[in-house]
């Protein structure tokens, strides 16, 4: 029966293109609600299943041979470990409920098919296409770029998924001092997708030839660069310099790092919000180290023993004194982090440390891909996931010596992903980016896309 299903390469190709449209451009509107969470099936969950269908018919026997390389093992190692997790929070540490378990599972496995799918019609139909997907890409920031911007100075609609009522799809406006999200659910994930993105196009800029090319590129950095200061994310910011530099690092561009560096900051600092952001995580540091300061030197040398009360001031007692209530200095996102979220995770590591308490166990935020990692399916689930990462660092050690043997294309979309991976794995300290939908699953597609261009150019300097 496989032998009758043709399905055109074609096809094949314009899927994975409406995968890299659809997936970043449609907003975040609910389809299906699951009762007991805020997160609901979506349209592009049907793209991908689509997707997926159409793959497994046309490459059956094709897929049977993944599970031989360590990279794909390793995905499958991750995937049992997380069912495990998902049974033993269910029947051991009850610590959730088994529809929201398994769905969020589930919803793993989502973000992982566009890998298999990438390494696949890479290694069979593919490696002649990665100019063509990079164009669709070229075409989204853009337009991205230009919601963005309606929603800031037009009222466009804000669709976001931050909490239980926005989650139903409600249209909301951008008000002053808040962030610019576009079609994404929130700032964070509309600023990771462009950690991951940005640098492929710098780095195409500088080196692909041709005045139309150049342009085309430069006005999607600009506007990957005004979507990333709107987005107002302090980590992204540091993170897409980072990546951006590794990767023009890695092509050879070192004089075009001052320019990236400078032209990045003249976007930044036009930005009073973003500046606002990084001045007060610098006040708040500052007024608690002289805090801390004052006291050290009010006490120091002053040794009081427990008889000696009469060392210390006593305690006035008067009703008609103003109490003056003491000002408390904090950055909110940095004290949610540190007093909330980060504690929730290792509270639940604790709790069971081999597999975690399971998926959805500590809400939809941790704001620490690796805390979350450890909170939820333990000290298994996070080294088989950091067991994907080593693999791919491995095969990322065998191609660097080999990129600058391919054309230029292959070349910068290698390196460029190399440095976006950095970059990401930097957010990821501040960020759990990888159960964000839209930025997953376009970064397990390219990241299937690496591995397999990766794979054939080894192979091919070892023939």
């Amino acid at each position: 029966m496989l032998k009758l299903i043709k399905i055109p390469d074609n096809l094949l190709k314009y899927a994975i293109a409406a995968v890299i449209m659809a997936v970043p451009l449609y907003p975040k509107f609910p389809f299906i609600g699951i009762p007991g969470t805020y997160v609901s099936i979506r349209l592009e969950d049907f793209l991908i299943a689509a997707l997926t269908v159409v793959f497994i018919l046309h490459f059956l026997p094709k897929i049977r041979g993944l599970v031989k390389n360590d990279i794909e093992k390793s995905i499958l190692i991750y995937l049992g470990v997380g069912i495990v997790s998902v049974l033993s929070g269910i029947f051991l540490t009850k610590t959730i409920s088994p529809h929201l378990g398994i769905l969020h599972w589930l919803r793993r496995v989502e973000y992982f098919l566009p890998f298999f799918i990438g390494v696949i019609y890479f290694k069979e139909k593919g490696r002649k296409d990665i100019e063509f997907f990079l164009k669709v890409l070229m075409l989204v920031i853009p337009i991205l770029f230009l919601y963005g911007f309606g929603q800031k100075h037009l009222s466009w609609p804000v669709i976001i998924t931050q909490n239980e009522e926005y989650s139903k799809g409600v249209a909301l406006r951008w008000v002053p001092g808040s962030h610019v999200n576009s079609t994404f659910a929130g700032h964070y994930d509309l600023a990771t997708f462009l950690v991951l993105t940005l640098p492929l196009f710098i780095t195409f800029f500088f080196t692909l030839e041709g005045k139309w090319t150049k342009m085309s590129l430069l006005i999607v950095i600009f506007s990957g660069l005004w979507l990333l200061t709107n987005a107002v994310s302090r980590i992204s910011v540091v993170s897409y310099l980072a990546a951006s530099i590794l990767s023009l690092i890695l092509v050879r561009r070192y004089k075009a790092i001052l320019l990236v560096v400078a032209v990045s900051f003249i976007f930044f600092v036009f930005s009073g919000d973003l500046l606002a952001r990084y001045s007060s995580i610098i006040d708040v540091t500052y007024t608690k180290i002289k805090e801390k300061t004052k006291i050290l030197s009010e006490y120091k040398g002053v040794v009081v023993y427990a008889q000696e009360e009469n060392l210390l001031p006593k305690r006035r007692t008067n009703d008609n004194i103003e109490i003056i209530p003491k000002l408390i200095f904090e950055d909110r996102s940095t004290s949610i982090r540190l007093n909330v979220e980060w504690p929730r995770a290792i509270r639940a590591f604790r709790k069971n440390p081999l597999v975690g308490t399971g998926y959805s166990s500590i809400t939809l935020a941790t704001d620490n891909e690796y805390l979350r990692l450890l909170g939820e399916v333990g000290i298994l689930g996070f080294f088989s996931f950091i067991l994907i990462f080593s693999n791919i660092v491995i095969l990322i050690k065998k191609v660097l010596g080999r990129i600058h043997d391919c054309e230029e294309i292959k070349k910068g979309f290698i390196a460029a992903f190399i440095g976006s991976l950095f970059g990401v794995f930097l957010n990821s300290l501040f960020i759990d980016i990888f159960e964000a939908s839209k930025f997953a699953i376009i970064f397990w597609l390219f990241t299937g896309m690496f591995v397999s261009l990766a794979r054939k150019l080894i192979y091919e300097q070892h023939s």
